[in-house]
């Protein structure tokens, strides 16, 4: 049983900036993959960015240069600082957990670029 709650989403003009947390806690392994999906109104969820107990990452082609994924595994927290935000970058933002025992996801957080 694992369960991650997000923070940190909110509204923001374009340019600007947001730093989302997500905590995980329970049974969580050593070993896990830790990331952020987001899903945008009459859109799919998609990856957005990903980053294993070991600190490697991955990122979408389009967050690439703009976000940056984060973690810390003494507190089994991810974070995603996401800066130049466009009006595309709005969605809900999902935290996902992966390990051999299971797939988790948070409830979400919106994020909202706008003038």
């Amino acid at each position: 049983q694992v369960q991650l709650v997000e923070s940190g989403g909110g509204l923001v003009q374009p340019g600007g900036s947001l730093r989302l947390s997500c905590a995980a806690s329970g049974n969580i392994f050593r070993l896990n993959t830790m990331g952020w999906f987001r899903q945008a109104p009459g859109k799919q969820r998609g990856l957005v960015a990903r980053i294993t107990s070991g600190g490697s990452t991955t990122y979408a082609d389009s967050m690439k240069g703009r976000f940056t994924i984060s973690r810390d595994n003494a507190k089994n927290t991810v974070y995603l600082q996401m800066n130049s935000l466009k009006p595309e970058d709005t969605a809900v933002y999902y935290c996902n957990l992966f390990q051999e025992r299971g797939n988790y996801w948070g409830q979400g957080t919106q994020v909202t670029v706008s003038s």
